[in-house]
């Protein structure tokens, strides 16, 4: 009867162990069942990036090189890259200033803007809000609105503009130039002259 005691504490072990091995098994097999198909919801959340932006980047202060010499600067409170887009686009929405600098590294024009998009596709800027230009004249160019088509190596608005030059200002709705703005055309002019200097 003493063996036969034992036998059955010994089974009793067993199955205790066996039950609890099941369980423990059963676990850990329901466990990353249950994983996957929250996986599987955070991934299908995520599945359209057309509205995501692939890069977002704040305080951003860099320079672009051509044949190993430095030609511009920019300086840009966000920028976000949206490459998943319809339209692809890198957006500026926290102001951007661009500087061009000249063989002896001084700056001979620069751009400001309060917002800016720069379309890939099409290789075209546009500007946004207390938009300033100067040209390697001096010359400054003030609007709400230009359009930078780097293709078509063209500059132009449609919005109210300003020009000041050394000794005018000219402003217009409507303007179309080259891209250094050198060669420029306004529409629906008016224009302010300084005469000081002119004889009596």
């Amino acid at each position: 009867m003493f063996l036969n005691k034992n036998k059955t504490k010994r089974f009793l072990k067993k199955s205790i162990a066996m039950t609890v091995g099941v369980i423990v098994m059963l676990f850990f097999i329901a466990v990353p069942s249950s994983c996957k198909n929250s996986k599987k919801d955070v991934i299908t959340a995520f599945s359209d990036r057309s509205s995501m932006s692939k890069m977002k980047s704040t305080n951003v202060e860099t320079l672009v090189s051509d044949s190993g010499m430095v030609k511009y600067k920019m300086e840009a409170g966000e920028w976000e890259i949206f490459d998943k887009s319809p339209r692809p686009y890198w957006s500026f929405e926290k102001g951007i200033h661009l500087e061009r600098f000249d063989s002896l590294m001084n700056v001979d024009a620069y751009i400001d803007a309060d917002t800016a998009y720069y379309y890939e596709k099409d290789k075209l800027w546009e500007l946004r809000s207390n938009v300033k230009i100067e040209n390697v004249k001096g010359e400054t160019f003030t609007t709400d609105l230009i359009f930078w088509e780097q293709v078509k190596e063209k500059v132009y608005s449609d919005v109210f503009i300003k020009i000041h030059k050394e000794d005018q200002i000219w402003t217009g709705y409507g303007f179309e130039s080259d891209q250094n703005l050198e060669v420029y055309d306004i529409r629906r002019t008016s224009g302010i002259m300084y005469l000081d200097n002119v004889d009596k």
